[in-house]
């Protein structure tokens, strides 16, 4: 069973991840929004990441460019809602190659028996840019970038 749990009810606009992690909810929100750690974690590990912005604030913008080993660029970028340490975010997502299909991200961190359960809840416009999204690969993508971020903090709590 994999360690990245997904809920996609059908005829819903919404995916629900969920993954537990061995470490406090303060150092998993601490890592989850630190831009310096971002590019070692965020996306598959074929791309390279880049932090262009992240204003991790109420009102603060972030946008991120994954480059290919071909030279290829993908951008993504979003408006934060709500910063609540160490318990909740939300954000929108937008894939610049999709303009105009804003998403809403609603992340929370519960500690739970020594562990921090996250529960990522994208909500997107319609059933059908959801239904695209998982059509894309999403699933997979997301839970490289999970066993990756489970790395990034192995190694960030040895510090």
């Amino acid at each position: 069973m994999n360690k990245t749990q997904f809920s996609i009810p059908p005829g819903k606009q919404e995916i629900i991840m969920t993954r537990a992690f061995n470490a406090p909810r303060q150092r998993v929100f601490a890592a989850y929004t630190d831009p310096t750690l971002i590019p070692e974690w965020w996306g598959p590990r074929r791309y390279t990441t880049v932090v262009d912005r992240m204003e991790v604030k109420k009102g603060g913008v972030w946008r991120y460019v994954q480059r290919s080993p071909q030279g290829e660029e993908f951008a993504f970028n979003g408006v934060y809602h709500e910063i609540t340490a160490p318990e909740r975010l939300i954000n929108t997502f937008e894939f610049e190659g999709l303009p105009g299909h804003v998403g809403l991200v609603i992340t929370t961190f519960e500690e739970q028996d020594g562990q921090t359960i996250l529960n990522e809840k994208s909500v997107f416009p319609s059933v059908e840019d959801r239904d695209g999204t998982i059509a894309s690969g999403m699933e997979g993508g997301a839970i490289e970038t999970m066993d990756r971020f489970e790395e990034v903090l192995a190694k960030v709590l040895q510090k």
